[in-house]
């Protein structure tokens, strides 16, 4: 039986079931049957929306480079982000992936005028009163191997925190780190594919 669901991956859980040094897993946070498995990634250090499911079909459409879909990251960063970051981030910029320079394709970048509503990190971010911090949100067609935090750092704005918190139209909407929601199969592939 084919099944669905989408998590909240909470900071410092590696996506995955299999054990790796001491490291938090998703065993450790979300119980699923054994052929339920992440399609994608979110690093260690990241949080937000992930898709488990046991449907080969669904991992293929999502993960293939021919399919684009969107995927929104709510980006907290050091310093107040401005307008040319923003204008770079949107256009494109040169990161390093596996060695070699890699164009980023065109995204959407815009600022949040106020913090994003979101659960509290644990640990937290650390606070310095001399150094401002602002959210942003960005949204790619691309997933390379760390690209949000290798653009932001690109413009000039470190990554301090980063949520996943949109694919297509699935989101982390009521969700809390650590939780999960079931869906059927129409729900999540009209979601992601209409």
């Amino acid at each position: 039986m084919l099944q669905y669901f989408i998590i909240y991956k909470p900071f410092q859980v590696l996506s995955q079931f299999s054990p790796e040094g001491d490291k938090r897993t998703l065993k450790d946070c979300f119980a699923v049957p054994a052929d339920v498995y992440p399609v994608g990634r979110l690093d260690y250090d990241s949080e937000g929306l992930l898709i488990l499911t046991n449907d080969k079909t669904l991992n293929h459409r999502l993960l293939d480079p021919r399919f684009s879909h969107e995927r929104e990251y709510w980006v907290q960063v050091e310093g107040a982000i401005s307008d040319q970051a923003l204008h770079a981030l949107s256009t494109g910029v040169d990161i390093t992936v596996d060695g070699k320079v890699h164009r980023t394709k065109p995204c959407k970048a815009s600022a949040f005028q106020e913090p994003p509503v979101v659960p509290e990190r644990t640990p937290p971010i650390r606070y310095r009163k001399s150094v401002p911090d602002s959210w942003m949100s960005l949204t790619l067609t691309e997933g390379k191997n760390r690209q949000v935090r290798k653009m932001t750092a690109q413009v000039g704005f470190p990554t301090l925190r980063l949520i996943r918190y949109r694919i297509e139209r699935l989101t982390i909407d009521g969700l809390q780190p650590g939780e999960m929601r079931n869906l059927d199969r129409s729900g999540i592939y009209s979601s992601l594919f209409s």
